[in-house]
């Protein structure tokens, strides 16, 4: 019995023994079926991955070859797409600048009764809030306004007629005085050198007066002209005057919705620019025709009232109009009074040009106006380059006007707390 059950007990044995072995090969089995279907799929996705870059490689090609723009280098599409917009703009305004030319008239008698309105302006919207109708404070300001415009255009012409011929005398002994001084100079300037620049100073003025001459015998056609500039001027003037908020209403209609409620942001802002530099220039160039013509009054120079006049016309021509009349009143001293007193004349139109432009620019047009030197220099040479000497005047409040508008859009454009303040100041009322 007991021979039977060790019998049993090694059958049990050994039946153990063999399923741990079955079960080793079915695990040596499955890992080797593992290994070899993990070798497999590695090696297929390897290959499905080179054929999908190789696919890529060859779509790219495919269309750079079939759109060439796109193998131009990125800076070069950049340039192009900045240069053929700046044709654009290039072309608009010379097609702008053609069709002012053909109507100049119009737009020139227009510029002359927006720079008025803006001077007189403010005294209308003063005389109607103190209680007087809208007509009625636009008729007394025109009135007031063409009568004290008429006295000193009036003054102007006469003192400048009345000595001309005395001021043209001045200057050619300046000249000759000059000539002189160059020859005893240092400088080694021979006569015939001087001859040769003054024969073709001579050859030019010949030419202008010629032109002038020719121009002239069309006396009929430009006195025409004037009356009909100086009534449209007039008559701007008033409806401007009169109807200005309106008028501003309208041409807003005419805007894009998308882009009306940044002109009508800076509409207003454009002509709080241009009022204050029309009546601030205004002011500069009467302190300066007082100051220099006192100034050189007192040191003993003939010629001091119109050489005052001349002072304050040319300062509505900003920084060249300074200079060039500064010199006028420094070279009469000089063929007058002597070395002397043209040194005391030079030192009063410093003086005077100093104070104005550090003192009572900033202070009078404030910083809305303020342009830099070097842009009021371009400003007023290109303006006299294209449309002489009215351009030349005009130059420097269109540059103002835009500077503003350019920089009030951008402040509107970018977000932040500026841009809030903005909207909030175009709520206001």
């Amino acid at each position: 019995m007991s021979g039977v059950q060790g019998w049993f007990g090694r059958l049990k044995g050994r039946t153990a023994a063999l399923r741990e072995h079955g079960a080793r090969v079915r695990a040596r089995q499955e890992a080797e079926y593992a290994a070899e279907y993990a070798a497999e799929y590695a090696a297929e996705h390897a290959a499905e991955h080179a054929a999908e870059h190789a696919a890529e490689h060859a779509r790219e090609a495919t269309d750079a070859a079939r759109n060439p723009a796109g193998a131009v280098p990125w800076g070069v599409r950049v340039a192009a797409e900045a240069g053929w917009r700046f044709l654009v703009l290039a072309a608009t305004l010379w097609v702008l600048m053609r069709v002012i030319g053909a109507v100049r008239l119009v737009v020139l008698a227009f510029v002359v009764a927006l720079l008025v309105t803006a001077l007189l302006q403010p005294t209308v919207a003063r005389l109607h809030r103190r209680g007087l109708s809208r007509g009625l404070a636009t008729a007394l300001t025109a009135i007031c306004g063409f009568v004290v415009l008429g006295l000193v255009g009036w003054f102007v012409v006469w003192q400048v007629s009345e000595n001309l011929g005395d001021l043209s005398d001045r200057v050619q002994e300046g000249i000759e005085e000059l000539k002189r001084w160059l020859l005893n100079s240092p400088f080694h300037v021979t006569e015939q050198q001087i001859n040769d620049i003054a024969k073709k100073l001579s050859d030019s003025v010949g030419t202008s007066t010629s032109e002038i001459t020719s121009s002239g015998l069309k006396g009929v056609t430009v006195v025409v002209e004037i009356i009909t500039g100086l009534l449209l001027a007039m008559f701007s003037t008033l409806f401007m005057l009169y109807d200005g908020r309106h008028i501003w209403q309208w041409t807003l209609r005419l805007v894009p919705a998308s882009a009306r409620r940044g002109v009508a942001g800076a509409g207003p802002r454009a002509w709080r620019t241009l009022t204050a530099y029309v009546r601030g220039t205004l002011i500069v160039a009467l302190i300066d025709a007082v100051f220099i013509g006192v100034g050189i009054y007192f040191l003993g120079v003939p010629l001091a009232v119109p050489i005052a006049v001349v002072i304050f016309l040319s300062s509505f021509v900003p920084l060249v109009g300074a200079v060039a009349s500064g010199a006028l009143a420094v070279v009469v001293a000089l063929v007058t009074q002597g070395v002397f007193t043209a040194l005391m004349a030079l030192l009063v139109v410093l003086l005077v040009q100093q104070i104005e432009g550090h003192i009572l620019q900033p202070f009078i047009l404030g910083r809305a106006v303020r342009i830099h030197p070097l842009g009021v220099v371009l400003a007023v040479a290109t303006g006299g380059i294209i449309a002489g000497i009215g351009g030349a005047v005009v130059a420097v409040p269109l540059v103002a006007v835009t500077n503003t508008v350019v920089g009030y859009l951008r402040t509107r454009a970018e977000p932040g707390p500026a841009a809030s303040s903005v909207a909030a100041d175009e709520g206001a009322p």
